[in-house]
C-alpha cells in the first residue's frame, strides 16, 4: 500500500473510530441506570448496542474495501465479512480483530440481528446484560486490534 492510500486509509478508519467511542459513551449513559423493570432504558440500551456492532461492521467494510472486498455469498455477508477481517491474507494485509475480539463481535452480530428482526419482542434483561458485558470486555481489545492493525500496516509501507 502506497503512503498516500495509507494517509486516507488511516484517517478514515480514525474517523470511524470516533464514532465508535461515542456510541461506547453514549452506551455508558443508558446502562448507568439499567434495571429489568425499565424497559425503555432497556431497549434504548440495546439499540445503542445495535448501533455500535453497525458502527464497528462499517469499520470492517470499509477497511475491507481497500483490500480485498469481495464477499460472494450475499446471503451471509455480516457473517463472512467478520470471518475475513480474523484472518490474515497475506501479501495483503494483516487480521484486523483477533480471535476474542471476533468471538465477542460474533455475539454482537447476533444481538443486532435479533434486535432487528424481533420487532414484537421485549428486550430481556439477562440477554441484554450479557451482550452490554461482551461489548465492554470487546473494548479495549478492538482499540488494541485497530492500533495493531494500523503499526502493522506502516510496517509494511515503511519495510520493517
Amino acid at each position: 500500500m502506497d503512503s498516500g492510500a495509507l494517509i486516507i486509509l488511516r484517517t478514515e478508519i480514525e474517523a470511524q473510530m470516533t464514532l465508535i467511542h461515542a456510541l461506547y459513551q453514549r452506551l455508558d449513559e443508558r446502562v448507568a441506570d439499567l434495571h429489568p423493570e425499565h424497559q425503555v432504558l432497556m431497549e434504548s440500551a440495546a439499540y445503542q448496542l445495535h448501533n455500535l456492532y453497525s458502527a464497528i461492521e462499517n469499520l470492517l467494510q470499509l477497511m475491507a474495501a481497500h483490500f480485498e472486498n469481495h464477499i460472494s455469498d450475499t446471503a451471509r455477508w455480516h457473517t463472512a465479512l467478520l470471518q475475513r477481517m480474523s484472518v490474515e491474507i497475506p501479501g495483503v494485509r494483516p487480521a484486523v480483530v483477533s480471535s476474542e475480539s471476533y468471538d465477542l463481535l460474533n455475539g454482537l452480530r447476533g444481538f443486532r440481528h435479533f434486535f432487528r428482526h424481533a420487532y414484537g419482542a421485549e428486550i430481556e434483561y439477562a440477554q441484554l446484560q450479557l451482550n452490554l458485558d461482551k461489548a465492554q470486555t470487546l473494548r479495549p481489545l478492538f482499540d488494541a486490534d485497530i492500533a495493531r492493525f494500523i503499526d502493522a500496516l506502516q510496517d509494511r509501507a515503511s519495510g520493517a
